[in-house]
């Protein structure tokens, strides 16, 4: 990934990406066609992977391919829900530390209340 002068010089190229991808994709009459490539090349990748010496039948090796496709997408879906999960984690992990900073401060201020009205009687 390039590396940017500041946050905004990221943001712009992120930008300036996204509407040459969406200016793009407004000009494509054909979704299938344009996509057809790519997609013939990830079900080679798997049919090659599940028949690299080219032994098994067509069915054979396109059923092969099929669940190994389905694997690979479901090791992406494992991968995102524990990233997830410890994003979420890591947060309740924040707001807990904060609420019992705050619960701190709190108790320290009534023990400082305390012991001025205790100074005072005394």
């Amino acid at each position: 990934m390039p590396e940017y002068e500041s946050e905004a010089a990221r943001t712009e190229a992120s930008l300036r990406g996204r509407l040459a991808v969406l200016s793009s994709w407004a000009q494509t009459e054909d979704r299938q066609a344009r996509t057809k490539p790519g997609r013939d090349a990830m079900l080679a990748k798997f049919e090659e992977q599940v028949d690299p010496d080219g032994k098994l039948s067509p069915a054979e090796r396109a059923r092969r391919a099929e669940y190994a496709r389905k694997a690979h997408f479901t090791r992406l879906a494992l991968k995102a829900a524990k990233a997830r999960s410890a994003k979420a984690a890591a947060r309740r992990a924040a707001a807990d530390a904060a609420a019992a900073q705050t619960t701190a401060q709190r108790l320290a201020e009534l023990d400082a209340l305390a012991a001025g009205v205790d100074g005072g009687n005394g």
